[in-house]
């Protein structure tokens, strides 16, 4: 009998087929892939490596042992309620103490408008669930956020970016762009950007620019989700006014707390129109039930009792100092055809590679030398960006910084001259977007 059922068919669990449900995933699992990147992190992360890629907040820097004792006092306190179930839309104080951080960047917006989430990524992930059907046009900057491709992706999005230079993403790109997409007849659902302190470019879109954009999206009737994990951790001046502060219905914002206090707490925010609010409460209660009540208490007892102002002061500095010895060390031993961005906060450093060399190739070859970047090709939905690679400053020590960039420097230098020797070298294919993992965010 069993041989008359099988009669013709090849049974799931036989055969070459390493994953016998291939056939049976949702269409949008298709993009879901691993690239051969985060094998070669797996190596990266050992001590003797110099790590330029993960971005990594210095959490080091935190005086661990008043979160300890703010921990404990909150179990003991209150952990009925640290412990218990809570609010779809999250905790009302915090949501509170959130808008006293916006405050900052010139937002004044009430707390029924702010929707906790498990980090500012799932925030997006909760907007592009709302609004993106299978083919929608997303725009965004080239390069752009990987883990925001990867989400874009996963929803099956149509991303198109949009050309970005020193001062950020340029107007009259994003204005052609949703012109021949209109004309097209292809709408798109909305504009994704990280103005302030970039990543991975590390560039901040300038005050006129700002306004011209917002004047854009407003003429074309697009939304705006304005990504501002950075914005506090600038090195010169006061924070950089957000684009929501000058447009409460056309911009939706999302913060986090994962660079100014600890990514480990997993605690962020959407700042939304009351529409767009309450579709982001239901479609959280349907992932998570519920946030963790406990790390938001946490987070809340932390901006009460604690200087969070003056230890935002201190990363401020302590990443500054890094900044300089990545950009002193590059100025110093990379090869003259190298260029690259002076980011005036943020984690990232952006770099260019002479014609001719493709980061991807010469990745394996960097973290054979004991240093490791992100290659280019991560931060464009299409595959592009093999001449770029991103540079992070945020964890290592200035020393180790130093270290990194002449190591990378020796091997640019080397596939330079295999260049002038033999040609272009290889370029790996690519197919799908990069899922980054959390240490290369």
């Amino acid at each position: 009998m069993t041989e008359e059922l099988n009669h013709g068919q090849t049974p799931a669990t036989q055969g070459s087929r390493i994953d016998a449900y291939v056939d049976r995933y949702a269409a949008r699992a298709a993009g879901m892939v691993a690239s051969e990147i985060r094998a070669l992190f797996a190596v990266a992360s050992r001590p003797e490596v110099v790590s330029l890629a993960g971005g990594m907040p210095y959490v080091t820097a935190l005086p661990l042992d008043m979160v300890g004792e703010l921990v404990s006092d909150l179990v003991t306190r209150r952990g009925p309620v640290a412990l218990q179930y809570g609010s779809g839309q999250g905790d009302l104080h915090l949501r509170e103490q959130i808008c006293e951080v916006m405050r900052l960047e010139g937002i004044n917006a009430g707390a029924n408008d702010v929707v906790v989430t498990v980090g500012s990524q799932q925030a997006l992930d909760l907007m592009t669930r709302i609004f993106i059907d299978p083919g929608d046009v997303v725009l965004a900057e080239g390069p752009s956020y990987v883990g925001a491709l990867g989400t874009f992706s996963a929803y099956q999005a149509k991303v198109v970016h949009i050309a970005m230079d020193d001062q950020g993403i340029v107007p009259e790109s994003l204005a052609q762009t949703i012109y021949a997409l209109e004309t097209a007849g292809a709408p798109v659902k909305f504009l994704y950007t990280i103005p302030t302190f970039h990543n991975p470019a590390g560039v901040t879109l300038n005050i006129a620019r700002r306004q011209q954009v917002l004047d854009i999206c407003q003429r074309a009737g697009i939304l705006i989700i304005e990504d501002n994990p950075y914005g506090l951790l600038g090195f010169d001046g006061e924070p950089m006014r957000a684009l929501r502060a000058d447009n409460t219905d056309g911009v939706v914002y999302l913060g986090s707390f994962s660079k100014t206090l600890a990514p480990g707490f997993r605690v962020g925010w959407a700042l939304a129109p009351h529409a767009i609010r309450d579709k982001l409460v239901l479609a959280m209660e349907s992932a998570v039930l519920s946030h963790s009540s406990f790390t938001q208490l946490a987070v809340g007892q932390y901006l009460a009792t604690q200087p969070w102002r003056e230890q935002i002061k201190s990363f401020r500095e302590l990443y500054r100092e890094r900044r300089d010895a990545l950009l002193d060390a590059l100025d110093a031993l990379m090869p003259p055809e190298v260029t690259w961005t002076r980011p005036a906060g943020g984690f990232f450093v952006w770099a260019t590679l002479p014609e001719g060399l493709d980061s991807k190739a010469i990745l394996p070859r960097a973290v054979a030398e004991r240093v490791a970047f992100v290659p280019g090709t991560g931060f464009f939905s299409d595959g592009s960006g093999s001449r770029h690679m991103r540079l992070s400053f945020c964890y290592p020590e200035p020393d180790r910084i130093r270290e990194g960039v002449r190591r990378l420097a020796s091997v640019i230098e080397q596939e330079m001259q295999l260049r002038d020797t033999f040609g272009t070298g290889s370029v790996f294919d690519r197919h799908g977007v990069d899922t980054p993992g959390p240490d290369l965010a």
